[in-house]
């Protein structure tokens, strides 16, 4: 009797295995594989002597330098603070707190080009915070070599800083979005069986919070960096694109394109970045899976 009753059909809302995977395949091959594979193949038509002597030019290293550069240092500056505009946001209701909610996502609609200009009128010399840059006559030191200390002025529009700058504007978003789901799930009955056994502020955030925040701080971290390494409308603007010292990578692709009309030296060097940033997101990936292994 039992091998007669028949078993409930299950009902699935989306097609079978094989049809979906299929769908998947043949999107993730039209969207990403194929282009990258002509990256590839086009960079090949070089030859491998042609192509060291191109991704090793020093405008070409000094790029990299300040794409990576200043991209990971923008990551650092967003995680830091954008656990605490999450944990704002999640923890504490004050008046305000929806609209400010929603300005967070205003990187994502905003043109970069548009992020770019406001940035640079506000940064450079004749700006608002620039003028004050400039009347506060803020210096920073640099060590060279051989042991050699330079003050020099503080500058954000044509520097570095003014690039770390714009794509912390960029990059906030992602460290948000990516926390304040996991501090808002967070339990407060831990924190509070935390205190009572006498443990301080620090050491319930260090031992309870941040354990269970790390794998979504990776995530964020590695979001902010793979955007920040790509970026270009919001960076062009407030850098300059001063050879040897605020040229990024992106620019420099664009002008092999523009100037020279050498696809194969543009697409070379686009090469060495897309390595780079697979690279890092792969150790940021693996470190953030073995966190959550731990946690």
């Amino acid at each position: 009797m039992a091998a007669l009753v028949r078993q409930p059909k299950f009902h699935r809302v989306l097609p079978g295995f094989g049809l979906s995977l299929g769908y998947t395949m043949m999107y993730l091959g039209l969207v990403v594989l194929i282009p990258l594979s002509a990256l590839f193949f086009k960079s090949a038509t070089l030859g491998p002597r042609r192509f060291y002597q191109i991704v090793t030019r020093p405008d070409v290293l000094s790029a990299y330098r300040v794409s990576f550069g200043t991209a990971i240092a923008a990551a650092i500056v967003n995680v830091i603070f954008g656990l605490v505009v999450a944990w704002v946001l999640a923890r504490y209701r004050f008046f305000g707190r929806r609209l400010l909610d929603s300005l967070i996502d205003l990187p994502f609609a905003l043109p970069t080009a548009v992020a770019g200009i406001s940035l640079a009128s506000l940064y450079n010399e004749n700006g608002w915070v620039g003028r004050l840059l400039v009347s506060a006559n803020i210096q920073y030191p640099s060590v060279s070599w051989p042991l050699a200390l330079h003050w020099h002025p503080l500058k954000v529009a044509n520097a570095p800083l003014g690039i770390v700058i714009a794509l912390i504007f960029i990059g906030m978003p992602f460290v948000v979005r990516a926390v304040q789901p996991v501090v808002q799930d967070l339990d407060r009955e831990v924190e509070e069986a935390a205190a009572s056994l006498g443990a301080k502020r620090w050491q319930t955030f260090l031992r309870v919070i941040f354990p269970e925040l790390c794998p979504a701080l990776l995530t964020g971290f590695a979001l902010s960096l793979a955007r920040g390494v790509g970026e270009y409308g919001s960076v062009i603007f407030i850098s300059g694109s001063l050879p040897m010292k605020t040229q990024i990578a992106p620019y420099l692709i664009v002008s092999e394109l523009s100037s020279s009309q050498d696809d194969a030296a543009a697409t070379a060097i686009a090469v060495i970045m897309l390595v780079t940033s697979l690279l890092m997101l792969l150790a940021v990936n693996l470190l953030e899976r073995r966190t959550t292994r731990r946690t």
